[in-house]
C-alpha cells in the first residue's frame, strides 16, 4: 500500500545567479514528501515576492525517513533578484554545499534546467501550443524533474492523452539518460499498437533526457476499482504481446533486463557487497553497535548468495511458463495508471526495459489489498493466456517474486551509482531491503543465522 507522507519542514539556501542570499527558514510545508516541489516553490516566492525554482536536495536525514517528513534543506534558485535582499559571504561550508559535484543532475543546476525550461517552451512554440505564464514546478529530486506549462489552447487530437480542449497544457519531465529508458521511444513503440494507451508527445530529446507530453485528463488510479483494473491491465498485455509476437520489442534497443542478465546482475551487486562489507566489516553478531539499514548481516548475505544460486533453475522454470520476453514497463503500479472516467492511460516509462512480463504482472501487489490484488492477477493471467495460448502465467507471477525483488535491488543500485551523494538518503537502503524481501519470498530457514 502507499505510505502517507507526513508535513516536512525546510530550509533554503537562497541563490540568484553568483549571489548568495543566506540560508532561510524553516518552513512548515504540508506535503511531506522531499521530492515535491510545489510547496516549496509556494512558500519561498511568497516570502520573497519573486519566482523562484528547486534546484536539488541539499541536505536529508539519514535516518531511514524513506524521501519524506522531516527537517530538508534545499538548494533554491531566484529566478529574479529579490528586491531589498543583500548578499552574503559564502563559506566554506556553504560553498561545499552548494558547489559543482559529481554525477550531478543536469536539472539540479541553474543553467541546466534554465535551458530544459527553455527547450520546452521553444517546442511549445513549434507545436503551436505557446505557454501562458510561467511554468510551474511539481517535483524535482535525483530520478526526475517535473514541470507544468499552461498553454494558449491544446492539441484536441485526442491522440492517445484523451487532453482534448480545454487548454489543458503540457509536462516537462527531465531524467538521466545514463540510467533511464529513452520515453519518448518507448511511447511510440507502445502507441504503433494502441494509441489511447499512451500520453501524447510534443517533443523529445533523448540525449538530454527531456520529454514534452501532453496534458492526460483525470487522476492517477492509485485505488483502482474493479472496472478501472479492467481499462488498463488487458491493454498493456495486449500491446506487449504484440510487441512481442511481431519482433519490434527485441529490435528497440531497450536496457536488457531478460532472466539470464537478470541473473548475472544480481551476481555482480552479491559480489560487490560481500567485497564492499569485507572491507568495512560492520557489527557481528555478538559485538557492539546496530546493523545499518544498508547493510545485510552475515547471515542474510549468505542466505542471499544461496539464493543467486539458485536463480537459473529459477529462470528455466519462469522460461517453461510460455511468456515471451517484451517491453515492461518496469513500474507498473496503479499510481502510474491515469484516467478521466473515460479513458485511461498508462505514463512514466523512464524504467522501461526488454524483460519478462511477469516482472510488470506482480508490480501492482505492494499498492492495493488483498482483493484487489486477487482481481488484478486474474486479470493478468487471462489477458496473457487470451494472446499466448497453453502459457503459465498464474505459474509465472509465483515463480517471480524472488527476482522481482532482486531486480528492483539492482535498478535502486544504478540510482545510487548515478546520483550526487546528497540525494543518497532517498535510496540509501533500497537495494538491502529489496534483497531481504526476496529472502522473505523463498524457505524460511534459507535466511537464518
Amino acid at each position: 500500500m502507499v505510505q502517507q507522507a507526513s508535513s516536512r519542514t525546510v530550509g533554503v539556501h537562497l541563490t540568484h545567479g553568483d549571489e548568495y542570499f543566506g540560508l532561510l527558514g524553516p518552513y512548515e510545508v504540508d506535503e511531506g514528501w522531499w521530492s515535491s516541489a510545489a510547496p516549496v516553490v509556494e512558500r519561498v516566492s511568497q516570502e520573497l515576492g519573486v519566482p523562484v525554482v528547486v534546484l536539488r536536495l541539499a541536505h536529508a536525514p539519514s535516518d531511514g525517513s524513506s524521501g519524506h517528513g522531516g527537517h530538508v534543506v534545499y538548494h533554491v534558485e531566484a529566478l529574479e533578484r529579490p528586491a531589498g535582499s543583500a548578499p552574503r559571504q559564502v563559506t566554506p561550508d556553504v560553498a561545499a554545499l552548494l558547489g559543482p559535484a559529481e554525477r550531478r543532475a543536469g536539472w539540479a543546476t541553474s543553467t541546466g534546467l534554465r535551458e530544459a525550461l527553455a527547450w520546452a517552451g521553444r517546442t511549445l512554440d513549434e507545436a503551436g501550443r505557446p505557454a501562458v505564464g510561467r511554468p510551474e514546478q511539481v517535483r524535482t529530486w535525483n530520478l526526475s524533474g517535473l514541470f507544468r506549462f499552461r498553454t494558449a489552447s491544446s492539441s484536441g487530437d485526442g491522440g492517445g492523452s484523451g487532453s482534448g480542449g480545454g487548454g489543458g497544457g503540457a509536462w516537462l519531465k527531465t531524467v538521466n539518460p545514463a540510467f533511464n529508458a529513452p520515453e519518448g521511444r518507448v511511447i511510440s513503440l507502445l502507441g504503433s499498437v494502441d494509441p489511447t494507451l499512451v500520453p501524447t508527445v510534443l517533443g523529445s530529446d533523448p540525449e538530454r533526457g527531456r520529454l514534452l507530453l501532453d496534458h492526460v485528463s483525470g487522476e492517477d488510479l492509485w485505488r483502482p476499482s474493479a472496472e478501472e483494473v479492467v481499462a488498463v491491465v488487458p491493454r498493456l498485455v495486449a500491446a506487449q504481446a504484440a510487441l512481442a509476437a511481431d519482433g519490434r520489442a527485441a529490435e528497440a534497443g531497450l536496457r536488457d533486463r531478460t532472466l539470464p542478465t537478470l541473473v548475472a546482475h544480481v551476481n555482480a551487486l552479491l559480489d560487490r557487497l560481500v567485497a564492499e562489507q569485507a572491507a568495512s566489516p560492520g557489527p557481528g553478531p555478538d559485538g557492539p553497535g546496530e546493523q545499518p539499514e544498508d547493510r545485510l548481516t552475515g547471515g542474510e548475505l549468505t542466505a542471499a548468495l544461496a539464493l543467486a544460486a539458485r536463480l537459473p533453475a529459477l529462470v528455466e522454470e519462469l522460461t517453461a511458463c510460455g511468456l515471451p520476453n517484451t517491453l515492461v514497463h518496469g513500474d507498473f503500479h496503479p499510481g502510474n495508471w491515469r484516467s478521466d472516467g473515460t479513458l485511461a492511460v498508462v505514463v512514466d516509462y523512464a524504467d522501461s526495459a526488454f524483460g519478462h512480463p511477469a516482472l510488470d504482472g506482480l508490480r501492482p501487489r505492494q499498492y492495493v489489498d488483498g482483493e484487489r490484488w486477487t482481481q488484478i492477477a486474474g486479470v493478468w493471467a487471462r489477458a496473457w493466456r487470451d494472446h499466448v495460448p497453453g502459457s503459465a502465467p498464474e505459474r509465472a507471477l509465483e515463480l517471480v517474486e524472488p527476482l522481482f525483488h532482486l531486480a528492483y535491488a539492482v535498478r535502486y543500485q544504478e540510482f545510487l551509482d548515478h546520483i550526487e551523494a546528497s540525494e543518497r538518503p532517498y535510496h540509501e537502503t533500497d537495494p538491502v531491503s529489496e534483497i531481504r524481501r526476496a529472502l522473505a519470498c523463498v524457505s524460511p530457514g534459507l535466511a537464518d543465522d
